[in-house]
């Protein structure tokens, strides 16, 4: 049952009396169970005490995905964790609707059913060692190193990857043009590490690639014989990296998509901005990242990115 919007908080409230007054709320006007009530109030619990002296109106949608992941790092079974989001989610909803919080960042926070779908991410220090893995005695280790790092620092999808054309490139405005799903455009930010291995690759070698063909190719990526890089040989190219670096996990070149965009939400980076680079049609797709890391670092891409 909706309300309309109440009048801010009187600054003598606290939160252990807004919890009540909330899950007054539940039980006069939602009506719901009581076992359900007390189950919102046990995971309000965890919440306020992990709170602390914080207040409600500051919080945003990176504190609350810290939250979540401190309730994941404490062995918390995952349908408890599930719970726990849809009760700080109503919980917000209600501090809205009284005026407490003009906006609500819960409304951002994943579903579980979204985090059981979340593939495989590389720590910071795998990512390092894969992109160190290529070596100056491989035949084209200027083109394998371009290609990594281009993959990490956009996010790309291996197939806009293997796409990428030689007038899709702005280094100096530190950007470049990707084609994705539906031919769908976007800029994507490009860091410094990245821009500079490119530059290797085009002054040393992708030059005599693209002389092996009797026209020259538009796109950046050339195999040996002078042609497009095409998605299997870059796949095949990561596994072998992986390897190399000494990488258990199944890695694949969305794997380096998945690191790109949890490690920028790591740093603090906006949701919104890490979907556009990662060129997701709906926000929803994106907040399966939301949860995987808590820690903080700088300011979106060149002042977050590990290697911007």
């Amino acid at each position: 049952m909706m309300r309309e919007t109440g009048p801010p908080a009187k600054p003598s409230q606290t939160t252990d009396s807004i919890r009540e007054e909330f899950l007054g709320y539940l039980r006069g006007e939602c009506h719901l169970a009581e076992n359900t009530i007390a189950a919102y109030g046990r995971d309000l619990n965890r919440f306020i005490g992990w709170l602390g002296r914080r207040r409600l109106d500051a919080i945003r949608v990176g504190d609350l995905t810290e939250f979540m992941g401190t309730l994941s790092d404490s062995g918390l079974a995952p349908a408890s964790v599930s719970r726990c989001v849809v009760a700080v989610r109503t919980f917000f909803k209600y501090l809205q609707l009284e005026g407490i919080v003009t906006e609500n960042p819960a409304d951002l926070l994943a579903a579980q059913k979204m985090w059981q779908r979340m593939p495989g991410v590389m720590s910071r220090h795998q990512v390092d060692d894969f992109l160190a893995a290529p070596r100056k005695t491989d035949a084209f280790w200027q083109r394998d190193v371009a290609m990594l790092e281009v993959l990490y620092a956009t996010g790309c999808r291996a197939s806009e990857v293997c796409s990428l054309r030689m007038a899709d490139l702005s280094l100096d405005q530190k950007h470049l043009k990707c084609t994705g799903k539906g031919g769908k455009q976007r800029m994507v930010p490009i860091g410094d590490q990245a821009i500079a291995a490119i530059k290797v690759y085009l002054d040393e070698l992708r030059g005599d690639l693209a002389a092996k063909m009797p026209q020259p190719p538009a796109e950046l990526f050339l195999s040996r014989s002078g042609r497009p890089l095409d998605r299997i040989q870059l796949w095949r190219l990561v596994k072998l990296y992986a390897r190399r670096a000494g990488i258990d996990a199944d890695i694949s070149p969305h794997s380096l998509r998945h690191s790109f965009a949890t490690h920028l939400l790591a740093g603090g980076a906006d949701l919104r901005q890490v979907q556009e680079m990662l060129g997701h049609a709906s926000i929803q797709t994106t907040q399966i990242y939301t949860h995987v890391e808590h820690s903080r670092l700088k300011r979106v891409h060149k002042e977050f990115h590990p290697r911007a």
